[in-house]
């Protein structure tokens, strides 16, 4: 009986180790549950979602981390591609959700981010920033990504609802010879300024106001404050550069679906709100 006890701690010794990790999690469960009875005193109605929000990132954080154990002990550099594109897809569905009266808007998003994201990464190996491996690639893939989603899926809604709110304007524009470029220019300029300055307003105030998710990591796993600044400064360098780069493509790629290629404007896409 103590061999077989003994083989089946020895089979999943991995699990083991996974719930005696998750005690301090559960324990955390109790600022879930302060929000949960907060948001029930004041009659929100979001309990239902608090908790299922909660699970949710439960499990999607559990699957994850041993999707990661696992590429992080293969050798063979395909499933950072692998994981890397799956990242972008799930991006670009996303960011394609909050632009929704964009045509062709999850493909655009997907697009930008992959071109965003792939130029920085590209940059960051051949500079030998860091080491073309899961355990260093797939985190700063994953930081950028989730960055240029946001700033994407902004940039995309905020350009075609400055559009429609200056419809006139615009085709008045192309009425006096102006290219689709010239005629939505400011409203372009608009809707960058707008999705990129939370980014840049991260940067300046970062160590100010709170301590990056980067540099928090580094210094609770041990490491020194310096070594942990000097990775954050080149995580805020990335998502800066990953940002800019998919907010714009994504401004060139949203100008077919707004325009015919006669240069007049697709009046359906901005018929609804």
């Amino acid at each position: 009986m103590d061999l077989v006890w003994e083989d089946f701690f020895k089979d999943y010794e991995w699990l083991i180790v996974f719930l005696k990790g998750m005690v301090k999690p559960a324990a955390a469960l109790a600022v879930v549950l302060l929000a949960v009875v907060l948001s029930y005193s004041q009659n929100l109605s979001l309990e239902g979602e608090m908790i299922y929000s909660v699970f949710r990132s439960f499990v999607q954080l559990s699957v994850i981390g041993f999707v990661l154990q696992f590429i992080f002990n293969q050798e063979n550099s395909g499933w950072i591609i692998l994981a890397y594109l799956f990242m972008v897809s799930v991006a670009g569905y996303t960011a394609g959700q909050r632009a929704k009266h964009v045509p062709r808007g999850k493909y655009v998003a997907g697009v930008s981010i992959l071109a965003g994201t792939s130029i920085t990464m590209l940059m960051l190996v051949i500079l030998n920033v860091f080491p073309f491996t899961p355990r260093y690639m797939i985190p700063v893939a994953g930081m950028m990504v989730g960055n240029a989603m946001t700033v994407t899926g902004v940039t995309m809604k905020q350009l075609r609802d400055d559009i429609k709110m200056q419809l006139n304007l615009v085709e008045t524009a192309l009425a006096l010879g102006a290219t689709p470029r010239q005629a939505t220019l400011q409203q372009v300029k608009r809707a960058l300024v707008i999705s990129l300055s939370p980014v840049l307003d991260s940067c300046k105030t970062v160590g100010l106001i709170s301590l990056p998710g980067a540099m928090t990591g580094m210094i609770m796993g041990g490491a020194s404050p310096l070594e942990a600044i000097q990775l954050q400064i080149v995580v805020m360098n990335m998502m800066v550069g990953a940002a800019t780069v998919s907010s714009i493509t994504s401004t060139y790629l949203c100008w077919p679906s707004f325009f015919t290629k006669a240069y007049q404007l697709q009046t359906h896409v901005f018929s609804s709100d």
